[in-house]
């Protein structure tokens, strides 16, 4: 097959490439030109040009042409605005999902025009075709599974999309950069998001939105218990970050208009309901499922909740946990599983 690679720098994506190559296909490698001048610029560094240094060592050294393609402009307008305005509506976003969906698998596709017959990258992911309908799958790794991200393509984009180490452990892929002698087999794996590398996501938040003297506030009490820079910093479950004794202190809820932070040393004892959420916005796989018994995913990790979920035809939901979970965070992504196979995902609505 004719095979578009996207490259991000990374081992995974080298491997991934290199396992097309043995396997015969006629390969281009791509790089995403996403990053943001103005940000790495202000934030004194530039971790993209490590990215392309190691995206050229590993092309030449497996003749495989390259080509960069700038997105800039349309990655600011599909995924970073978007994530400000959540950041600032008090919600948690996850760039790196509208990143797959509306960047990697969405404009990229438009710019190569139907030109490759698939889309590889080195998520751990895997597709299958059952009764007409493309499926996905979750990576036997718990660990480096990346269905959450992927979760919210749809049929044409993962009909297109291959994952040649969706089948593999990391260890197992470590030790094919190692006999393929890849330039990244020693690279440690990117903890940043997805359009500033290295760049920690606090600091693309205060790039854009600074920092604010706001309370800290209990929430039983409603007593004053400290300050905090900004409400932008914190999360939705969160228990470390505010310098507060005798926690551990968690984050149970946000007051955008007041800049303030509602903290807690007691909010997730058992006495407090937290296994209840609505989800919109709903992106299904393959079907839309029906009213059952199910796993979902708040947040990428191993972990998942069973569940029972109620669709209602459109486009939303209601989950029911078995469990409580402490980090119910609206913006984020819930992501529905039945086993091993990813259905789709909504975004977590305000709870309360």
């Amino acid at each position: 097959m004719k095979i578009a690679v996207l490259l991000s720098g990374g081992v995974d994506s080298s491997v991934a490439l290199r396992l097309l190559q043995e396997q015969g296909h006629d390969l281009t490698a791509f790089y995403l030109k996403i990053w943001l001048e103005d940000e790495t610029h202000y934030l004194g560094n530039c971790p993209w040009q490590e990215d392309m240094n190691y995206v050229h060592a590993v092309c030449e050294q497996t003749s495989v042409p390259l080509r960069v393609v700038p997105l800039q402009k349309e990655y600011y307008e599909k995924v970073v605005s978007y994530t400000l305005a959540e950041i600032k509506a008090g919600h948690t976003p996850n760039p790196d999902v509208f990143c797959n969906a509306f960047i990697k698998f969405g404009l990229f596709f438009d710019h190569i025009d139907g030109s490759y017959d698939r889309v590889a990258t080195g998520h751990y992911a895997q597709v299958k075709t059952v009764k007409e309908a493309t499926q996905l799958i979750s990576a036997p790794d718990p660990v480096k599974d990346q269905t959450y991200f992927l979760a919210y393509l749809q049929q044409d984009q993962l009909g297109r999309a291959l994952f040649p180490i969706g089948h593999l452990y990391k260890d197992q892929v470590r030790d094919l950069a190692k006999n393929f002698n890849l330039p990244t087999q020693d690279r440690k794996d990117s903890q940043g998001i997805c359009f500033l590398g290295k760049l920690k996501f606090a600091e693309f938040i205060r790039h854009y939105l600074g920092d604010q003297i706001g309370d800290l506030i209990e929430f039983e009490s409603g007593n004053k218990l400290g300050t905090h820079k900004g409400f932008w910093y914190y999360t939705i479950g969160q228990r470390q970050g505010s310098g507060l004794a005798g926690g551990p202190w968690y984050v149970v809820s946000k007051d955008p208009a007041t800049n303030s932070v509602f903290v807690s040393r007691y909010y997730y004892d058992g006495t407090k309901q937290r296994n209840r959420f609505s989800i919109s916005r709903c992106n299904w796989i393959a079907f839309e499922p029906q009213a059952g018994h199910y796993q979902v995913k708040m947040r990428h990790g191993k972990a998942k909740h069973n569940c029972y979920m109620i669709p209602d035809g459109e486009g939303s939901a209601s989950i029911i946990l078995e469990t409580h979970d402490q980090g119910i965070a609206p913006g984020q992504f819930a992501v529905l599983y039945d086993q091993d196979r990813c259905l789709g995902a909504g975004i977590i609505n305000e709870t309360r």
